[in-house]
């Protein structure tokens, strides 16, 4: 990997764990997250403009993908409300691949490397660590569940994302609709479950919601750009030194707990996806 995509990749998981500081640090994160949604939504329709309309089964794939992303959404909001961003990123974000893994494993009958089950040791490992903090710390401990149900999201829209993006044949195209369909989905689950009192709000946290819907837009695109000019295997794996990041900002721009715990277990956590993706 050449050194400008090296620092292009490790840019993008910085902005990565920093949209999700800038949701944690918001006093409502489901309003946060559902400005974010909204804005993507408005930037994916400005993109589906430049391209083809899906066709066929494209659109189930898309409907699947929405709502996975709404729930992710919703459960990573549930979980910063309960706990901080140093906590619940590492175990949100390392649990995913980990899950990835063992439903090919058990799913698909996929064989598994060597290097893979000792992936999979670490980031459990790794998990458990961070967890242990929650009970010892005296944390809330439904944060962990919430924390843990939006990595079983992000497996599964890992996943669902892949595969559709293959059947419509247009990366562009895809993340363009995916984008419209992650926001009708979460808004009207959000306008069901608590009205229009979300969206109504200052223009500072509107504009806000939109700053960390361009981070995420952004890290996205850099992403995809770097799995073009350089292997994906280890532009997936350094992507996920996010979890590192996670938790510096936490402790160092959000002042949350300092604890020598919650680095050695993010730094097993990426040791482990490391060893699972590269």
């Amino acid at each position: 990997m050449e050194t400008p995509v090296f620092l292009a990749v490790l840019f993008a998981a910085f902005l990565h764990a920093s949209w999700n500081a800038v949701i944690r640090a918001g006093g409502n994160r489901f309003q946060g997250m559902l400005l974010l949604t909204v804005s993507q939504g408005f930037m994916g329709l400005v993109m589906a403009a430049f391209v083809p309309l899906p066709s066929g089964e494209v659109w189930l794939w898309l409907l699947a993908s929405g709502v996975l992303h709404s729930g992710y959404k919703m459960f990573l909001a549930a979980a910063y409300k309960h706990g901080d961003l140093s906590r619940v990123y590492p175990i949100a974000r390392g649990a995913a691949p980990m899950i990835v893994v063992l439903a090919g494993f058990f799913l698909l009958s996929e064989t598994l490397a060597a290097k893979e089950y000792a992936g999979i040791a670490l980031i459990g490992f790794g998990v458990i660590l961070m967890a242990r903090g929650v009970f010892s710390s005296g944390e809330a401990r439904v944060l962990l569940w919430f924390a843990l149900g939006s990595a079983l999201c992000t497996a599964g829209y890992s996943m669902v994302d892949g595969l559709g993006a293959r059947v419509a044949g247009s990366a562009t195209q895809f993340t363009a609709w995916l984008f419209i369909f992650d926001a009708l989905v979460f808004s009207t689950a959000t306008l069901a479950t608590s009205g229009t009192r979300h969206l109504k709000t200052t223009p500072k946290n509107w504009l806000i919601g939109s700053f960390a819907g361009a981070l995420s837009l952004i890290t996205y695109w850099i992403a995809v750009w770097a799995m073009t000019v350089a292997p994906i295997a280890l532009v997936t794996a350094l992507r996920e030194t996010s979890v590192l990041f996670a938790v510096l900002i936490g402790v160092f721009w959000m002042k949350e707990r300092a604890d020598i715990g919650k680095l050695l277990a993010a730094i097993v956590i990426v040791a482990g996806i490391v060893l699972i993706r590269v």
